[in-house]
C-alpha cells in the first residue's frame, strides 16, 4: 500500500513529465494562433512593401521618362484631338523644377538641358494661366521674328510653305459640324503638319504684329491656327521660358471622343467615360 511521501514523489514526476513536453505538445492552440498572427503581419509587411516599391517606380517614371498628360481643347486640331492621352518624354529637354511633382524641388534652369527643335510638340507650364500645363508646337526660336499675314505664317520674313490639301470637318469654334479649309505647312528645318482654319483666315489672330522672341523663350503656336490661345497672345501666353517646358509629346496610347453638354463643355465623371466611344485608329499613333 503506498504512503503519502510516496504518492507525493510520483505527483512530483508526474508534473515535472508534463513540464518537459516539448512547446509544440504542450500549447499548441495558444502557439498556433500566434502563429497566425505572426503569418498575418508578415504578409501585410510585404504588401506594404510592394506598394511602396511601386509608387516608387511609378513616380521615377513620372519624373525621369514618361508622363501622360489628356488634350481637353482642340488648339492642335488636327494633330491632336480633345480627347487624346498622349505620352509625354521628361528627358527630350532635359529637367526644371516643373518636372518634378508638385513642383517639389525648386531651382533654377535646367539640367542635362537639351533644346527644343522647331516643330515639335511640347507641354510646357503657362505661368499667365494660373500655372496650367499647356500643350502646343514650336514655331519660334529665341532671337527670331515671328509674324502672321493673311493666314500665312512668316519666320524672319520668309513665309512658311503653306499648301491646301483639301477640308477638315471639325465643330469648332461654335460647336457646329461643318468642313474648314485644311492645309500643310513646311517649317524652315524640313518639319510638316497640318493646319486648319476655322475662320478662313479672317480671324484676328490670322493678322498680327511682328513679334521678336526673347533669349531663353520660344514661341509657341497651335495647328488650329484660328483657335488657339497660344504665344500671339501676350496676355494669356506670350513667350514661353525654357525653364517652363515639361516635355515632348511623343505618341498618343489611347483616345475617346468627349461627350459635351449643350454648350459643347466636355462632361467629366465615370459617367461619361463610359459613355464616350474609343476612337481606336488613334491609339498608339506618333505625334509629330
Amino acid at each position: 500500500m503506498p504512503t503519502s511521501d510516496n504518492l507525493q514523489k510520483r505527483r512530483g514526476e508526474g508534473q515535472a513529465v508534463a513540464s518537459a513536453l516539448p512547446p509544440e505538445t504542450e500549447g499548441r492552440p495558444m502557439f498556433g494562433a500566434r502563429a497566425r498572427r505572426r503569418k498575418s503581419r508578415g504578409f501585410l509587411l510585404e504588401i506594404v512593401i510592394v506598394l511602396v516599391q511601386a509608387l516608387v517606380i511609378a513616380m521615377a517614371v513620372r519624373t525621369f521618362a514618361f508622363q501622360s498628360f489628356n488634350i481637353p481643347s482642340g488648339s492642335l486640331i488636327p494633330s491632336l484631338l480633345p480627347g487624346d492621352y498622349v505620352f509625354v518624354s521628361k528627358y527630350a529637354y532635359g529637367y526644371s523644377k516643373y518636372s518634378f511633382p508638385f513642383d517639389a524641388i525648386d531651382f533654377s534652369g535646367r539640367i542635362f538641358a537639351s533644346e527644343p527643335k522647331r516643330g515639335d510638340i511640347a507641354v510646357f507650364r503657362n505661368d499667365r494661366d494660373g500655372g496650367k500645363d499647356y500643350i502646343k508646337r514650336v514655331i519660334g526660336l529665341p532671337g527670331e521674328r515671328i509674324r502672321m499675314t493673311d493666314a500665312v505664317l512668316f519666320i524672319n520674313d520668309k513665309p512658311v510653305k503653306k499648301e491646301l490639301i483639301g477640308s477638315y470637318e471639325t465643330d469648332k469654334p461654335n460647336h457646329v459640324l461643318r468642313k474648314v479649309p485644311l492645309y500643310r505647312e513646311t517649317l524652315p528645318n524640313g518639319v510638316t503638319y497640318t493646319t486648319i482654319e476655322v475662320e478662313d483666315g479672317r480671324a484676328y489672330l490670322s493678322n498680327t504684329s511682328e513679334y521678336v522672341v526673347p533669349p531663353g523663350h520660344y514661341f509657341m503656336m497651335g495647328d488650329n491656327r484660328e483657335d488657339s490661345q497660344d504665344s500671339r497672345v501676350p496676355s494669356r501666353v506670350g513667350f514661353v521660358p525654357f525653364e517652363n517646358f515639361i516635355g515632348k509629346a511623343e505618341r498618343v496610347y489611347f483616345s475617346t471622343e468627349l461627350v459635351t453638354d449643350d454648350t459643347g463643355r466636355p462632361q467629366t465623371g465615370l459617367g461619361s467615360l463610359l459613355s464616350s466611344k474609343v476612337r481606336w485608329e488613334r491609339v498608339l499613333l506618333s505625334v509629330h
